[in-house]
Formats: structure tokens, sequence, C-alpha cells
């Protein structure tokens, strides 16, 4: 695919050389592909993609962000618990998380990932161009071109998913004891590669155009529509009314922001700033240099869940059920914890575009210690508490004492690896901040995948379902200490033996707390009362510990929650002052840096 009019130009400030301009433009435009940065409306006279981003914009575009985030994320659980209490852990729930294979690689591709970091870039200059004045309307020109070809194509491999659903059944769990039913539910979210299309495409016009509530909210309306799914039809269905949900979420990721993207792309701007020139550039093969690599290391880490279901569909029925519950779980804390990363992602590129690595690097580093810091505390709160966490989420229903069990086991065994998928989410967003095409996070998670292959086909006879949760960790960890060891000239030149030292503070800190939680957990009868003793335990202990060690992440915790808790106290004075006075631009002193 082409995209001669989003590419052909690039902006570049008043005075600057085209390396230079080269450079914001790709940590601005990546900044904005996580949702980070940015106004979540910016006023109408300012040139979308070229003003600059104040303080109070980007933490009131974060705080929506982050709040919608989280809220997808528990309907997610909440969508979770009543799989798990309507169709329980068996070869039902099992033939039904193949087929969820197909949502889990879609939305890595076509809405986190992939599509948007080809079209956010396009936007952003066809966005400069029309501020510009350039003649027609470049926006609509880059819609007419881009949009018909791809749903074209979006629709093209969905129906070939369809049409191939018993070969990509047989290929993903060749052990389940049903594959017809998992064939039917392949095709039913087959239909999503379609619907996730639409939803990444608007996902990345609004977020170039500034505007992320809708982007933000686009799981939730997901999750919504596979629980209404469940319970509505769930009776008459079966396990394919999950499918079915998963149908119509995609949609309704659709609708929830088609409003906002036509009101965009009727909206005209013609007025451009003195101090803002486009200059010609042949942008566009560099831009697909750099997004080779991130759609193949997104691809080549999503392969993980490839391999942990081909493994777990030779083992007894409930396997991959037990598997998915535990790691959807545990993964809570890392979610968690790279918010901070997501939020200063465009402040590294940033700086590294201005050529302050210093500054990138001294941001990096608190962002490792400080993200660390709060997957560790989550992961010592699984361990010390799985049994008692599974059973007040999911032991009801078809969800069965036996079933918990199986689920906090695994989900111990995952939570050792959590430090190494925070620490490869955290790392691998240095190497693609630089605006320079990089193949190293690549072969440091093909190494961790090939990895986890081995290890994993080595113990899951013996082990079973903690031998893939433990190949997972390994495989995670390995990669992690790989991109970290090669921070440097590829990436933000760290100082690894200072961030190493730093990181053995939480992990001491964090095994001396789940022995404590563990320890206070075992002594309490009730999983609430066991589950609220077990986590403040290991709380307290951590962050005791943690002011002992002097740890600087414990500070820089406080501190970032003083300034989340005080910017939301300011927020309703702030839409109150808005309705009533027009925005001013931001002042240079406002301005990130």
């Amino acid at each position: 695919m082409t995209l001669p009019a989003a590419r052909a130009a690039t902006p570049v400030a008043k005075g600057q050389g085209k390396g230079q301009g080269s450079g914001d433009e790709g940590g601005q435009e990546e900044g904005y592909d996580d949702g980070s940065a940015g106004d979540v409306g910016i006023a109408d006279h300012e040139p979308a993609g070229l003003a600059p981003v104040s303080r109070k914009f980007l933490a009131k575009a974060t705080l929506v962000t982050a709040v919608l985030s989280v809220a997808g994320a528990l309907l997610g659980l909440v969508r979770d618990q009543s799989l798990a209490r309507l169709f329980g852990a068996g070869s039902d729930t099992d033939a039904f998380l193949v087929a969820w294979t197909v949502p889990e690689f879609a939305a890595t591709l076509l809405i986190e990932d992939g599509l948007a970091f080809i079209l956010i870039p396009a936007f952003s200059m066809a966005l400069a161009r029309r501020a510009q004045g350039a003649p027609g309307d470049p926006v609509a020109a880059l819609v007419a071109t881009t949009l018909p070809r791809l749903a074209l194509a979006f629709a093209a491999v969905g129906a070939l998913l369809i049409a191939t659903a018993p070969y990509l059944v047989e290929g993903l769990a060749p052990g389940l004891p049903d594959p017809s039913l998992a064939v039917d539910c392949t095709r039913l979210t087959a239909t999503c590669v379609l619907s996730f299309g639409l939803a990444g495409y608007c996902s990345a016009a609004l977020r170039a155009h500034r505007r992320f509530l809708a982007p933000a909210a686009i799981y939730v309306a997901y999750n919504t529509g596979i629980i209404a799914a469940m319970f509505v039809l769930g009776g008459r269905w079966g396990v394919r009314s999950a499918a079915v949900g998963v149908a119509v979420g995609g949609a309704l990721m659709v609708v929830t922001q088609l409003p906002s993207v036509l009101r965009q792309l009727r909206r005209r701007r013609s007025a451009v700033p003195d101090e803002i020139v486009v200059e010609e550039t042949s942008g566009a093969p560099m831009a697909f240099a750099l997004v080779a690599p991130v759609l193949l290391f997104a691809l080549t880490r999503q392969s993980q869940v490839l391999i942990e279901r081909f493994l777990a569909s030779t083992l007894p029925a409930g396997a991959i059920s037990h598997l998915n519950y535990a790691q959807k779980v545990a993964q809570i804390p890392m979610t968690l914890s790279l918010m901070l990363c997501t939020v200063t992602f465009p402040v590294v590129a940033q700086a590294i575009a201005e050529g302050d690595t210093e500054r990138a690097r001294s941001r990096v580093e608190r962002d490792i210690a400080l993200a660390a810091w709060v997957v560790l505390l989550g992961a010592a709160s699984v361990i010390a508490c799985a049994p008692q966490i599974i059973e007040v989420l999911f032991q009801r229903g078809a969800f069965a004492a036996r079933d918990t069990e199986a689920t906090a086991t695994v989900m111990r065994v995952y939570a050792v690896g959590l430090l190494g998928h925070t620490l490869v989410g955290a790392l691998v967003r240095s190497y693609f901040s630089s605006n320079r095409p990089t193949w190293y996070p690549l072969a440091a998670m093909a190494t961790g995948i090939v990895a986890t292959s081995w290890i994993g086909a080595w113990t899951v006879g013996p082990w079973g379902v903690c031998g893939i949760a433990a190949a997972n960790a390994a495989g995670i960890t390995l990669s992690a200490a790989l991109l970290l060891y090669g921070m440097g000239p590829r990436s933000v030149p760290i100082r690894k033996r200072q961030v190493l030292a730093e990181l053995s503070k939480p992990v001491r800190a964090a095994v001396c707390a789940t022995a404590a939680g563990a320890f206070v957990t075992s002594r309490i009868d009730g999983p609430v009362a066991g589950l609220a003793a077990g986590t403040a335990t290991v709380t307290v202990v951590y962050f005791l510990l943690g002011r002992l060690m002097r740890a600087q992440a414990v500070q820089s915790f406080v501190l970032a929650l003083r300034s989340v808790l005080s910017m939301t106290r300011r927020l309703p004075h702030a839409r109150k002052r808005t309705r009533s006075h027009a925005r001013p631009r931001p002042r240079r002193r406002d301005r990130v840096r």
C-alpha cells in the first residue's frame, strides 16, 4: 500500500534542518500511537498534528486514557469471569479459546501496533499539508485512497479465515476432542478482522487529530458486547455465544468511534502558524522500514500464545482454559506497571529527536525502576494469594474447586515471569523511539520464543500446564535480559550496572513480602478475608523494605501518585474554565520537554 499524499511532506520547525525535523516527527507520532500525548480535544484554530503539547493537556489525555483502559481491563476480567461461570473450564471453553486466537492477533496487528504505526504518521502528514493550505483536502484524499483498499483487504482476509477455519484449528490445537465446535467459533470470530481493521483505522485517524476519548473507550464497548452476548445467547448457543459476542463487540468498536471520525473529517483547517513550515521529503521508504521491525516484533511476541495452546491441546480437557484464566489475571500487574511507560514514551522520543540523550537516559532509567516496583508488588500478591484470588474471581457456576486449584498453581508459575514481561514492554519502547530501524528487538524476542518452545516441549510431559507456564516465564526473561544487554547504540544508552542494582532491590523485597503474605494467608479461613490480609501484608512488607533499601522507585511512586491526585482535583475547575474561556495556545515553558 502506498501513501503518497500522506508521506509527501514532513513538518519541520523553521530554522531546523532535515535531520532534526525527521526526529521530531518520529518522536511525536510514536507518542500519539500509544494514546498518551496531546490533548483530549484541541482548539479548532490550532492546526492538528503540529501544535505543541502542554503538560496540562498531556495529563488530561493520559488520565482519560488510563481510566478508560482500566475500565476496559476490568470488563475483560468480568468477561473471563462470565465465561468461567457459564461454561466452566472444560473442552467447550478450550474450543472457544482456540478461536480466541484470531481476535488476539487481530487486535495486536490492526489496533495496537502494526496498522497504527503506518496510519498515524500518514494522517499527521496529511493534516500538516491541510493546515498549510494544500490544494483540495489531503486528509479526505488519504481516506479515499486508503480506506476502500484496506477495507477490501480486511474483508478478504476474514473470508479466507472463515473458509480455512478447519485447517487453522487443526494447526493451532491438533489434540482438541471436538474440533467442530472450535471451527464454528473460529468462523464467528474471523469477522473481527474487518471490524478490528476499521476500528484501528478510526483510532489512528482520531489520535492523529489529538482525540483520545473514543479510541480509549473501544475495549469498553468490545467487552460489553461479549458479556451481553454470553448472557443473552449462552443458554441457547452455548460457548458459541462468546464468539458471537466477539463479532458484536468488534462492530461496537467501530460505532463508538464513528461520530468522532466523521466530525474530524468534515473539519477543514486553513490556518498555519508562522513558525511552522512543511518541507518535502521522501519519507515513505523510511516509514515502512520503521514499521517492519515493529510489526514482526509484535507478531513474534504474540506467538507465545500459539505455542502455549498448541502444547496444551495434547493435555486433558480444561488445560487451555486454566492457562488462559491464569494468564489473564497474572498479567494485570504488568498492564498497570506499563501505563507509566506508555505515558512517557513520547517524552523519551522527543528527547532523542532533540539529541538530549542524558534526559532520555534519565527518564528511561526511572521508568524501568518504577515499572519493576509496581509489577513485582503485583507478582508478590499473586504468588502469595493465588488460590484466594481465583476462588473469589471465578469459583462459581461450572468453575469448580479443582479448577481453582489448577488455575492458581499455573498462575503462580506465570507470575515468576511478570518482571520479564514488564521489562520487555518498557525496554522495547526505547528501541523504537529513536526513529531508526532496528532489528535487535525482534532477534531478542525470537530467541526467547525459541527457548519457550524448547523448554515447553521438554516440560509439558512431566509437569503439564505448569511446565508450559514455566517455559513462558523462562523465555520472556531471556528476551528481557537480551534487550537490557543491547541498550546502548541501538537505543537509549542507560547505565546498566546501576539499573541492575536498582532492580535487585524490588526482587529481594518481593521475595520477603511473598513469604510473609503466604504465611498470613495460610492462617486465615475464607477467601475474601485471606485475600485482604495477604495483600495488605505483602504491600506493607514490600514498601517497608523498599524504604529500608532506599529504593529510588519508592519515592518516585509516591511523587507520581501525588501528581495524579493533584491533577485529578484540578480537573473540574479546568473543565469549568474551558467552557467559559477560549483555550489559549500553550506558552513555551508549558510545553512538554
